[in-house]
């Protein structure tokens, strides 16, 4: 009887100690439009660059870095587009203070 109460507390504090990863993103409304940055990573080498993955009311965009410099992205396939204005760049670097 001992052994079955002991392995029943032991169980139940392994089932409440494991806890899932949060999948929780980062979302504004920002000038109408909804933005939410899905995965974000700084640049180790250049502190002004993040690769950031990010949706656009509901869209998903892919993987683009965005240099806060210059305030351009690279897209997926090497094009260099200009921030638009209230776009994801512009979130991205006013948010974390660049």
């Amino acid at each position: 009887m001992r052994k079955y109460l002991i392995f029943s507390i032991v169980l139940f504090i392994l089932f409440f100690a494991v806890v899932p990863p949060a999948a929780a993103s980062f979302c504004r409304n920002y000038n109408g439009n909804k933005i939410c940055i899905l995965n974000i990573k700084r640049s180790a080498k250049n502190y002004w660059e993040y690769r950031a993955e990010v949706s656009i009311n509901g869209v998903r965009k892919p993987l683009e870095i965005y240099n806060c410099r210059t305030q351009e992205k690279i897209q997926k396939n090497g094009t260099i587009v200009k921030f638009t204005s209230h776009g994801a760049g512009q979130l991205i670097c006013s948010v974390l203070d660049n």
